[in-house]
């Protein structure tokens, strides 16, 4: 099948699992990418959680943070479906930076991410992405920001209905009544930028390598693996990777390491047209595609940007 082909067919795939989206995967080590609309920025959601880690890491590596450093939470209080760790305890604790580093990253914490978010503030974060020359990701909020929408105040029977919300008031220019469905507002990003970045985690010049290993092994860890890990992991290979979900917003970036040495970079970036929290086909058809694409650039296809 030609390269015009594979796209085509991934697009009509996403097309009729009500998804459309952003997917770029890339050879790490020769640079040949294959995807189609890399450079459309999406809010990233929980995706933020990786260029906060590195922020905060590089921070230690600098000397201006202890990792050590014991950081007393409040407790989320979260009852509505979805939310992990910290997020979801009913009594102050008291943690480490690195330990709140993996409750962040590896299982998508947003309390932990914010504890993190007020030792290195989402400005702090942006300055540390362009000192590392990471373009095309805006980072302009917290994390707790991100459970302020109408979902959160519906009951959960009429969830559904801030779905429809969500999918019916975008605007042609991706502008958005919800400040966190709005790219000129929310933290953002474009598949290719999640790319660069993974690239620069694995392949690291500028960023420290023990700001890289640390985010590899977080990203090695994650613990949310329903989404694009039933396509890329097995014995011969290892999927590290990071989610980002809020509403019908559905991402997910990682890195697959073969045996044979080759490491490919993937970020699938979509929005749903179905109004369902619940979109399990919709998660099995991204995977799909984003491992149709890896496998034809394996194949050693030529670069390709539908």
């Amino acid at each position: 099948m030609s390269i015009s082909a594979v796209v085509r067919n991934a697009r009509e795939l996403l097309d009729e699992a009500g998804l459309q989206g952003a997917f770029l995967v890339r050879n790490l080590d020769t640079g040949a990418e294959i995807g189609f609309d890399p450079d459309v920025p999406y809010p990233v959601a929980s995706l933020v959680k990786v260029p906060l880690a590195v922020a905060v890491l590089e921070r230690v590596a600098r000397g201006e943070l202890d990792p050590a450093t014991p950081i007393d939470v409040v407790p989320g209080r979260i009852t509505t479906p979805g939310p992990t760790g910290l997020s979801r305890f009913r009594h102050p604790a008291r943690v480490t930076v690195d330990d709140l580093l993996y409750l962040s990253t590896s299982i998508s914490d947003g309390v932990a991410a914010d504890a993190l978010f007020d030792l290195t503030p989402p400005a702090a974060v942006a300055a540390e992405l362009r000192r590392l020359h990471i373009d095309g990701i805006a980072v302009r909020h917290r994390i707790s920001d991100l459970t302020d929408t109408p979902a959160e105040r519906l009951d959960p029977d009429e969830v559904h209905l801030a779905h429809s919300l969500a999918i019916g008031a975008a605007t042609p220019g991706q502008g958005h009544p919800v400040a966190q469905l709005d790219v000129a507002r929310a933290n953002a990003g474009s598949a290719r930028a999640f790319v660069d970045l993974l690239h620069a985690l694995w392949r690291p010049s500028v960023i420290q390598e023990a700001t890289a290993a640390r985010v590899r092994g977080l990203l090695a860890d994650n613990l949310l693996r329903q989404r694009l890990a039933p396509d890329f992991t097995s014995d011969a290979s290892r999927w590290s990777s990071k989610t980002g979900t809020l509403l019908h917003l559905r991402h997910e970036v990682g890195v697959v390491d073969h045996a044979d040495g080759q490491s490919y970079a993937v970020a699938a970036l979509t929005a749903s047209r179905v109004p369902a929290v619940a979109q399990p086909g919709s998660e099995a058809t991204m995977a799909h595609v984003a491992r149709t694409l890896h496998d034809h650039l394996r194949a050693g296809a030529l670069p390709w940007w539908g």
